[in-house]
């Protein structure tokens, strides 16, 4: 594989990796807030509105972020009852077929996330709730993590042509 190629994949997989870890960190943030909320509510009887949203949204972000990560260590969740059986030519081939119903899937609900980003600057759009915050900052994350996913999906792409080349990236 050209040394562009070689290079793209390799710094997909690190923005890959950084993503997920700094995913991997929000599970403290979640359960922080969590405790304060159950702290606040049951021991000082002053009950804090925007716990449960903000951890909501937090592991909404959480599932967001960990997608490049999951991509990249071949860590999805997969039919693998013919899969397993194949050889090694024979999964690259069966992957890249996926892939593309993957970059497809991806594609769409870009498009999608994009319309919605827009419509909620437009609108200043916020949820219907006590705390009522923005939603703005959530749709954002969720765009650009379909576009590291995107990403990480080429790169995917890279890798199987690679195997099928005899080849490694």
């Amino acid at each position: 594989m050209p040394g562009i190629i070689r290079a793209y994949v390799r710094i997909t997989d690190k923005i890959s990796d950084l993503t997920g870890y700094l995913a991997a960190s929000l599970i403290f943030v979640m359960g922080a807030v969590l405790i304060f909320d159950a702290i606040t509510r049951n021991v000082l009887n002053m009950p804090v509105h925007w716990a449960i949203e903000l951890t909501q949204f937090t592991l909404a972000a959480y599932y967001f972020m960990g997608g490049p990560m999951t991509l990249k260590n071949n860590e999805h969740v997969r039919m693998d009852l013919w899969y397993a059986h194949l050889s090694e030519r024979g999964q690259a081939k069966m992957d890249l077929f996926t892939v593309g119903c993957l970059i497809f899937y991806l594609g769409v609900m870009l498009a999608g996330s994009i319309s919605s980003l827009q419509y909620a600057i437009q609108t200043g759009e916020r949820r219907f709730s006590i705390w009522n915050p923005s939603v703005i900052p959530i749709k954002a994350l969720l765009t650009a993590c379909l576009v590291l996913m995107l990403l990480q999906a080429f790169a995917l792409i890279f890798k199987h042509i690679a195997t099928l080349r005899g080849e490694r990236l």
